[in-house]
Parts: structure tokens; sequence; C-alpha cells
């Protein structure tokens, strides 16, 4: 097992993303605490978890609150006696930030994602790495996108926000590899399954079917398909293990081939 023993926390575990995560994360034998706005939402990834003989436990935490954040890591420190592993993957309404030329689009709208994607990762990150400084130990996680890297239409404030996540990892991996600490963002490529390219496919997919856009995006991959949930989720759960402590201070490229670096 990758993660054996590990104490992992994760934001917007409810996601798509998150949820992959999290599954993959346990199956690799880590003791998992999920988090989102809704416990709902958590309760049916938490018992698939645990009725596949995983550990795995929820709790509903704002992820742009400092104090929530702040209170529950310490909770696990109280149940777990450290954490390995943080990783952000909330996500926010792509209908709240998408589709309206820059030219048109106001200030609040434009800042929404950058605000809330950067705020995020940036609390998480810190909060977490004041704990594991201690056993100077831990890896640090966010999910990035390919517009981080190139230009699209269309997406307002959400390709800078995604940007400036990939150089915070690399900043907060200057400061904290010293002490033991590795930061590492995972960028895949337009995976079916995620609402987030769902929503995009109503915006830009006019004329065409849900099959017909996929196999459009998947030109743009050596692979000729998309990136799937499972090899997110197998790529993070290798990232934060200890056999990947050569990583830190990069991003993952999963966007097969569409991005070259």
């Amino acid at each position: 097992m990758l993660l054996k023993n590990k104490i992992a926390v994760i934001y917007g575990a409810a996601g798509a993303i998150g949820g992959a995560v999290a599954r993959t994360f346990a199956r690799e034998g880590a003791r998992v605490f999920l988090t989102g706005h809704r416990l709902s939402l958590l309760e049916p990834i938490v018992s698939e978890i645990v009725s596949t003989g995983g550990s795995a436990e929820s709790a509903g935490v704002d992820a742009l609150d400092e104090h929530a954040i702040d209170d529950h890591l310490q909770s696990v420190m109280n149940r777990a006696g450290r954490i390995d592993i943080s990783f952000n993957a909330i996500g926010i309404s792509d209908t709240d930030i998408l589709g309206v030329p820059l030219l048109e689009l106001n200030q609040q709208s434009f800042l929404l994602p950058i605000e809330s994607y950067v705020k995020s990762y940036f609390l998480t990150a810190r909060l977490a790495a004041r704990r594991m400084v201690a056993n100077k130990a831990g890896v640090i996680m966010t999910v990035t996108a390919p517009p981080a890297r190139t230009g699209a239409p269309l997406l307002g404030g959400y390709a800078p926000a995604q940007a400036a996540k990939e150089a915070l990892t690399r900043c907060l991996s200057a400061e904290l590899a010293p002490m033991g600490i590795r930061v590492v963002s995972l960028r895949p490529q337009a995976i079916p399954e995620t609402d987030t390219i769902k929503d995009v496919f109503k915006l830009k997919g006019a004329g065409m079917s849900w099959e017909q856009w996929q196999t459009m995006m998947a030109t743009r991959t050596h692979t000729r398909r998309l990136t799937t949930l499972d090899e997110v989720a197998n790529v993070a759960a290798f990232t934060a293990s200890d056999r990947a402590s050569g990583m830190t201070g990069t991003i993952v490229n999963l966007t097969m081939g569409t991005l070259d670096d």
C-alpha cells in the first residue's frame, strides 16, 4: 500500500475529483478525513470506503473559513496525532464565472474564482503546514487546469485563478521543502466525469452532442482520449506517497500531451 498509515485531509471531497482521491487514498491505506459544505454529500463516500475496509470520517467544513479549517485540523490532530497529506480539490459553481467576455465582465465576477480558489488553497496549505513542521514531513496538494498555461476565451477569472495556484505551489515549496514538506499540484485534462467539463460543454459545445464534443477535445491529446478520474486519483496517491519524495515545487502534467511541459 502506497499510503499505509498516512493521515490525509481532503477538501472538496464531495466533488468528483475529491471523492475519487479520497477513495484511492483509503484503498492505498490512508486514514482519510473528508470535508465539504454538506455532510449529506460526504456520508455516502465515507460509507463506501468503510464498507470496503478503509478508514474514513467526514466533517462539514467551509474551506474559505480560516477558523473552520483550523478547528477541523486541530480535531484531526487530536484524533490521529498528525497530518501527513492535505489535498485541496474544492470547486465553485462554474455558471457564475464562465461564459462572459472579459470586456463585459464585472469586477466581482472576475475576482470570484481568484478569491475562492486561491484563498482556500492558501489557507488549507498554510494551516496544514504549521502542523506538519513538527514532524518535518508532509505533502500539500491541489488540482489546477490547462488554462493556467494556455489562453482560452470566456473563462473570466478561472484561468488566472489556476495560474495563481500553480505559482503558489512553487512558492510554498520554496519555503516549506527545507522543513521536509513537499508541495505538488496535479493538472488534468478535461475529465468527462466532472461537472466542470460538462459546464464547459454547455458553454462551448453548440451544435455538437456530448460524445462529439469529447471526441473533439480528445483530438488535442497524444492518446486521442481524455484523462479519467481513476488516472488522476492514482497519480495523486503516488505523488502523496514516500515513493515520490523527489517531487516538490512542480505541477504534474496529466493533460495527455495537450500541454508539453
